[in-house]
C-alpha cells in the first residue's frame, strides 16, 4: 500500500520512491509506488498533477483497495527508482481553496446551523451544498457578508491550521462540527480553536496563506444552498478582473466606481425611454401603412393575404397592426417584426376566414426552427428567419 506523503508532509515538492506496479494503459501507463506525494481525487478535491522520472503525470487515483495509481505519459517498470515532482502551484491553490472551504463551511454552521454537505474544488471557483434549518434555500447579503467577515478575520489573525490522525480515545472526545464519513484512519483538520472536522485533504498550516476568502454567489440548488466561493490568488484574480470592468465602466460614464448603480440606473431609464419613443413612432409609422399593405394583398380563393415584414416593432404594436388590418372579415394578416437574433411572428385572420392561426404558426416556425401557437383566429411566436412567412403562404395556398 502507497504510503501517502502528503498527509504529513503537504509542503514537499520532490520525492524519490520506488515503482510498486504498472498497468499498461492507451498512450503510457498506471503506477503504484511505495511512497507518493501525489494527492488523489477525493472529498471534492482535484488530484495533483506534476512529473515521474520526467513523465507527466495526468491523473492519480485510489481504486477500491485504497491503492494509490498514478497515471502517466510514457511507461515505467515494477521496481524502477522513481523521482517524483508536484506542480506546486496547482497543489498550494488547491490547499488554499480546500482550507477555505473548511472556514466558510465552519463558520456558516455556527451563525446559522447551516450543515455542509459536499465540495466541488472546481478549475475557476469552488462550491458547497449547505443544508439550513427549516429548509431554508437562501442567505442574505448581510449574511454572506457576516460569514466574509468572521472568516477574514482569522484569516488575517493567522490562525494555525492542525491535521493529524487521533486514536479512538481521542477522536471520541474532540468537538467535531459533525461525524467523519469513515471508520478508521479518521484524519482531522482543525483550524484556530472554531473549526475541526475530519478531512484527508491538503491544507497550509496556518489560515494566513489562505490569504483572502470572497463568496461569489449563493442561490437554491436542490433545496439547500450552493455557495461558490474563491480563495487565495483566485481571490486576487477575481477582485482584479471585477476592478478593471468597474473602473472601465465608471470611466465610460463619467463616475466614480461607487456612482456605477446610480448611472446605470439613470442610463438604464433614459434608453427605455427612448425604446419608448421609438418603438410608437414604428408604431405610428406601420399604421399609415394599412392601406397600403391592404393593396398589396395576395388574393387566394378570395381571402386577402398580407405578408408584410417590419421595423423592431414592439408586440402591442404587431398585435395592434394585426387587428386593424383584419378588421376585413376576408383577411389575413402574416406580420413579422425585427428583433434581435430573429423575428417576431404574429398571425391574425378576419371573422369569415376558416383557418385556424395557431395551427398555421406553429407549423410555419417550426419548419425553420422558431416556435409558437394561439387560438384559432390569432397567434403569435417567433423565428430565425422569413422563411416563416413564405411556409404559412404555402400552407395556406394548400388549405383554400
Amino acid at each position: 500500500m502507497t504510503k501517502r506523503l502528503y498527509y504529513d508532509q503537504p509542503y514537499l515538492t520532490a520525492f524519490d520512491s520506488t515503482v510498486t506496479a504498472v498497468r499498461p494503459l492507451a498512450g503510457g501507463c498506471a503506477v503504484t509506488l511505495a511512497e507518493s506525494s501525489f494527492y488523489p481525487t477525493s472529498g471534492g478535491q482535484p488530484f495533483d498533477t506534476g512529473t515521474l522520472n520526467g513523465l507527466r503525470v495526468c491523473d492519480v487515483s485510489v481504486d477500491d483497495d485504497g491503492e494509490v495509481w498514478h497515471t502517466i505519459e510514457g511507461t515505467l517498470e515494477p521496481g524502477m527508482p522513481a523521482h517524483g515532482e508536484i506542480d506546486w502551484p496547482r497543489r498550494f491553490d488547491h490547499m488554499q481553496q480546500h482550507a477555505g472551504e473548511h472556514m466558510i463551511a465552519g463558520a456558516v454552521w455556527r451563525l446559522y446551523g447551516g450543515v455542509t454537505i459536499g465540495l466541488h474544488l472546481g478549475a475557476d471557483f469552488s462550491t458547497i451544498d449547505v443544508t439550513m434549518p427549516n429548509g431554508e434555500t437562501h442567505l442574505t447579503a448581510e449574511q454572506i457578508r457576516a460569514v466574509e467577515d468572521e472568516v477574514n478575520a482569522d484569516i488575517q489573525r493567522d490562525v494555525p491550521i492542525r491535521c493529524w490522525f487521533p486514536d479512538d480515545a481521542e477522536l471520541s472526545a474532540l468537538p467535531l462540527r459533525k461525524p467523519p464519513t469513515v471508520k478508521e484512519h479518521v484524519r482531522i483538520v482543525a483550524i484556530g480553536d472554531k473549526e475541526m472536522v475530519a478531512c484527508g485533504g491538503t491544507h497550509p498550516s496556518s489560515a494566513g496563506q489562505i490569504a483572502l476568502v470572497k463568496i461569489i454567489d449563493a442561490r437554491p440548488s436542490k433545496g439547500k444552498v450552493r455557495l461558490a466561493f474563491v480563495c487565495g490568488m483566485r481571490a486576487v484574480m477575481d477582485y482584479r478582473e471585477k476592478y478593471d470592468a468597474c473602473t472601465q465602466a465608471a470611466a465610460l460614464l463619467s463616475a466614480r466606481c461607487a456612482q456605477l448603480p446610480e448611472s446605470v440606473s439613470r442610463l438604464k431609464d433614459a434608453i427605455a425611454e427612448l425604446e419608448h419613443r421609438l418603438s410608437e413612432a414604428y408604431q405610428a409609422e406601420a399604421l399609415g401603412q394599412v392601406q397600403t399593405l391592404r393593396e398589396h394583398a395576395r388574393l387566394i380563393n378570395g381571402v386577402r393575404v398580407i405578408a408584410a415584414r417590419l421595423p423592431a416593432l414592439a408586440p402591442d404594436g404587431l398585435r395592434r397592426l394585426a387587428s386593424e388590418l383584419t378588421g376585413d372579415e376576408n383577411a389575413v394578416a402574416l406580420l413579422a417584426a425585427e428583433k434581435e437574433g430573429g423575428w417576431n411572428l404574429v398571425f391574425s385572420r378576419g371573422a369569415a376566414v376558416v383557418l385556424d392561426m395557431g395551427k398555421l404558426l406553429r407549423e410555419a416556425a417550426a419548419r425553420c426552427g422558431g416556435k409558437g401557437g394561439g387560438r384559432s383566429d390569432f397567434a403569435q411566436g417567433s423565428a430565425p428567419d422569413l422563411s416563416a412567412l413564405d411556409t404559412a403562404i404555402g400552407i395556406i395556398q394548400g388549405e383554400l
